[in-house]
């Protein structure tokens, strides 16, 4: 019986692992240095930055990373130095979205688009990506390549 619940335990926490390595955010970043970081990148890369705010719990955050790492990938790594930024249960981050116009007032995800200058050339305002599971990756594809075409 013992072993049984032992080995229950260990499946319990290899599962726990799995989901965890799955997981789109990290948890533990230090959201002000990746983006110091990411604007650096840019600079040299001659890209822009793109921040997306979201959370593990949240399903269209998890749909929007795996669009990102998907269809859209080419795109995003293209013209984008990437960078997520964990708001928790809203109660992490806020400062780094406030200061970018508080994009996740009406849900998340938001994503903010950075100059190399840390000037914001786009902006989700009215929750534009908070129902990204029902955008599919083809409609999240199409949001970024026009957020490319014409930055605001």
């Amino acid at each position: 019986m013992m072993r049984k619940f032992f080995a229950l335990c260990l499946g319990l926490l290899f599962a726990q692992a799995v989901v965890a390595a799955n997981l789109p955010y990290d948890e533990k970043a230090d959201a002000k240095v990746d983006l110091q970081q990411a604007l650096s990148q840019a600079k040299a890369s001659h890209k822009q930055v793109l921040l997306v705010f979201g959370a593990n719990w949240c399903p269209d955050c998890r749909e929007l990373d795996k669009a990102l790492h998907g269809t859209s990938a080419p795109l995003i790594n293209g013209k984008f130095v990437l960078v997520k930024v964990d708001v928790g249960n809203f109660d992490k981050n806020l400062d780094v979205a406030q200061s970018y116009g508080n994009p996740i007032k009406k849900g998340i995800p938001a994503a903010v688009v950075l100059g190399a200058d840390n000037k914001i050339l786009y902006s989700t305002k009215a929750g534009e990506l908070a129902d990204a599971r029902h955008m599919g990756e083809n409609g999240i594809y199409d949001f970024f390549s026009k957020v490319v075409t014409t930055p605001k």
